[in-house]
């Protein structure tokens, strides 16, 4: 696997692998993705392929404008105001498919809808435009694991499978993007990097919440996932004997996701504490609480799909 320079010369390399149909692994705000050309039905396989993700498990695509997204979907007006308030940045919306988009089969699951995003990182945005297309990219990482938010953390879990990696240093926001469905009313399908309460107040009512994670229609919905190598126990005081404490607040644990209490700091590092602890060789993680509120939420979602049980 290359490790790309975040320069000029990295992205340029970044972008004749994406036009040959191979995949780079690139930052984004959130994590690091895993990028391939969307149009492409042997490129998007290829993720597949690498993530060892399940073919049903539809994939974001990624461009670098609300102009470059409406050549693929269709925007309704709830979607346009989403969209000019919140892009680039952290939320992804699932879109009616245009007609012949050239969007593969395989990045939507076989479904009419779309689930695409504009990151807010340089980086990216400068490889979507160098590249000229959209990217479909799920987290650079082997299904069902941990997130990655440094390119070493995609180097351990991809080496050899994927062409490169564009090294644009720790990702700041460290979970993924808040999804929501746009097609009919507007419904939270996976909380993430920004709140629901911000999308809400944005729109002037309420999202509708629940999704079949038998079913997913957008990215991140399976039942486990996120998971590291040892036994997750949530809402945890204290860590039980042969346990390690993953904190948070001011408590006495080996690993603390903040221990001021900052919701934002550790939503950040989360995924890097998880990579720690599969470093130590944890085989059982004891969490302590963490508030259910804002960016609260998208944590303790991805815990508890990282303590599910594991098929």
């Amino acid at each position: 696997m290359l490790r790309l320079k975040p320069d000029a010369d990295g992205i340029a390399a970044a972008a004749a692998i994406l036009h040959a149909g191979g995949l780079v692994s690139f930052p984004t705000e959130t994590v690091y993705g895993l990028g391939a050309d969307a149009r492409s039905d042997t490129a998007v396989a290829g993720i597949y392929a690498a993530k060892g993700r399940p073919s049903f498990n539809p994939l974001i695509v990624h461009v670098a404008s609300l102009e470059a997204a409406e050549d693929y979907c269709e925007f309704g007006l709830v979607a346009r105001k989403l969209a000019h308030a919140f892009w680039p940045g952290a939320l992804t919306l699932v879109l009616p498919l245009k007609a012949k988009s050239g969007v593969s089969k395989l990045v939507t699951a076989g479904l009419e809808t779309v689930a695409v995003r504009v990151p807010d990182h340089p980086l990216a945005r400068d490889l979507l435009a160098a590249f000229g297309g959209p990217v479909a990219a799920p987290s650079a990482n082997p299904s069902g694991r941990i997130s990655p938010t440094t390119a070493a953390h995609v180097i351990a879990g991809l080496e050899g499978v994927i062409d490169a990696v564009v090294d644009g240093g720790s990702c700041k926001v460290g979970v993924e993007s808040t999804i929501v469905s746009c097609v009919g009313a507007p419904a939270l399908l996976r909380e993430g990097g920004i709140p629901a309460e911000a999308l809400e107040a944005c729109l002037g009512h309420p999202l509708l919440r629940g999704a079949d994670p038998e079913l997913p229609t957008a990215p991140g919905q399976l039942a486990s996932h996120y998971a590291p190598q040892g036994k997750v126990r949530l809402n945890a005081p204290c860590a039980n004997p042969g346990e390690i404490l993953l904190g948070f607040g001011p408590v006495d644990a080996s690993l603390n996701l903040s221990s001021s209490g900052d919701l934002t700091e550790a939503a950040a590092n989360l995924f890097a504490c998880l990579h720690q602890l599969d470093a130590m060789g944890a085989n059982a993680i004891a969490v302590s609480p963490v508030p259910d509120h804002g960016m609260g939420r998208a944590i303790n979602d991805r815990l508890r799909r990282a303590a599910a049980p594991r098929g």
